[in-house]
């Protein structure tokens, strides 16, 4: 029986049938029943089981997670040697982030209407192609049109193997769990980028650092051939043609859906579009901080350029540590107080940075903001399992992050504006606006019913 039969069958035997209402479970909360056709009207069991096919394909997730780290991670730390090696100002080199955001859009178009023909292999694999051509590009120094364009390549192929990893991951059981360890495993990522590209550009010609990351995404293009094989075909045209494994589930097919009527139906969503003005702000807010706090320190603080490329490596290592550590205590401690107290925390750690003009001070603030925001993102992700059916999962998820590099473009863009005008300083007011505004997204994402089901808090 398919996952979206299972749904069905058991709304209508709750409308049926008189249901005795769960005791309360502090352990992990189950969003309340909206007037939304893509929310789920109870909370679904866990579907698979670590076997060694599902560990093999987690530990193919995990690593793309992690190559998408060290590409995203490095891009701070080589800001200030493509400034002055292309010659250009912090307005120019900002379009990077439009490059990436445009990519981003484009995958969150086309990959409903892909999954709709091929299988998850085939998509997973086909972004991990795009990573390697965007990384063979930049190797060799391009003109900066070109290095910049390289940015939509990496963005296309993270957009496909983030929604098909995260789809996978919300598949099995304690799924948070599994969420907290992919996006840390991107944030790893995100820890060892600044690390090598810092040591590489102040030691011979920064575009070397690229070959680093190019051997990366070969490996990755090999890994999801294998671990995904069984999933690497074409599908049929027809709607609802049957699949197998994790397929199955995450087949939008399976409700007969038309890949625009996903869409369509994602654009309508009220759930969606909270959640994703969550994401907005909050990418917007750790983007803006980990691509504009070298210059800024350099800049403002008049730091040693080769000892203030490694900062952002104290900040992923914080948001490492924090979705490694905090993913099951927020989880049991109820995850909508715990992520609010996290915002105040943020915000304070971002007045401290700001008026503390101390360059020690201010190392350790965004260190531990990274750490007390970094867990949002998986959160985030299983909040948004509990949220959508099976079959909206992935074109819910796709929009979501679109919406979410939106905010991680467009913020970084509207401080290197500002700063080509007056001084890369407006960073911190910007900074704590963001904040500011995740932590009232927050409050407006949909409250949360508790649910007796122990299954999911199974290992």
């Amino acid at each position: 029986m398919s996952t979206t039969a299972v749904v069905e069958t058991r709304t209508k035997e709750a409308f049926e049938a008189p249901v005795p209402v769960p005791a309360p479970d502090p352990a992990g909360p189950v969003l309340s029943r909206p007037a939304d056709p893509m929310v789920l009207l109870e909370e679904e069991p866990p579907e698979q089981s670590l076997d060694k096919t599902a560990a093999l394909r987690l530990a193919s997730v995990c690593f793309a997670f992690f190559v998408a780290g060290v590409n995203d991670g490095s891009i701070g730390a080589l800001i200030p040697y493509n400034i002055k090696d292309y010659n250009i100002t912090t307005n120019i080199v900002s379009s990077v982030y439009g490059a990436s955001f445009a990519g981003w859009l484009v995958a969150a178009l086309t990959q409903t209407h892909l999954r709709q023909r091929a299988d998850v292999g085939v998509v997973f694999a086909l972004g991990a192609s795009a990573q390697v051509a965007s990384q063979a590009l930049r190797v060799w120094k391009p003109p900066f049109p070109l290095f910049a364009a390289s940015f939509f390549f990496a963005s296309v192929g993270q957009a496909y193997q983030d929604t098909q990893g995260n789809t996978f991951v919300g598949t099995l059981r304690a799924s948070h769990r599994w969420f907290g360890l992919i996006h840390g495993m991107y944030a790893g990522g995100c820890l060892v980028g600044p690390f090598v590209a810092t040591a590489i550009a102040s030691r011979a010609r920064w575009e070397l650092f690229y070959a680093v990351p190019l051997g990366m995404a070969v490996v990755n293009l090999g890994l999801a051939l294998v671990a995904f094989w069984e999933q690497t075909r074409l599908l049929p045209r027809r709607p609802g043609s049957g699949t197998s494994g994790t397929a199955q589930q995450e087949e939008p097919e399976a409700g007969g859906e038309s890949a625009s009527k996903l869409i369509g139906l994602t654009f309508r969503s009220r759930s969606v579009w909270i959640l994703s003005l969550f994401y907005f702000f909050y990418l917007g807010a750790v983007i803006t901080a980990s691509g504009w706090v070298v210059e800024y320190l350099v800049t403002v603080r008049h730091g040693d350029l080769s000892k203030m490329g490694y900062v952002p490596a104290g900040f992923n290592g914080g948001s490492l540590l924090g979705r490694l550590l905090l993913v099951e205590p927020i989880h049991r401690w109820g995850t909508r107080r715990v992520v609010l107290l996290f915002c105040v925390l943020a915000i304070g750690l971002q007045l401290l940075f700001w008026l503390v003009p101390n360059i020690i001070a201010a190392s350790v603030a965004i260190s531990l903001f990274g750490f007390f925001t970094g867990p949002f993102f998986p959160v985030g992700m299983s909040v948004a399992q509990k949220l959508f059916s099976p079959n909206f999962r992935p074109t819910a998820m796709g929009f979501l992050f679109v919406i979410a590099q939106l905010g991680g473009s467009l913020f970084p863009i509207i401080t290197g504006v500002i700063a080509g005008s007056s001084s890369v300083s407006v960073m911190q007011p910007i900074l704590v606006g963001l904040m500011v505004a995740t932590t009232v997204s927050w409050l407006l994402v949909p409250k949360a019913k508790a649910s007796g089901n122990d299954a999911l808090h199974q290992e």
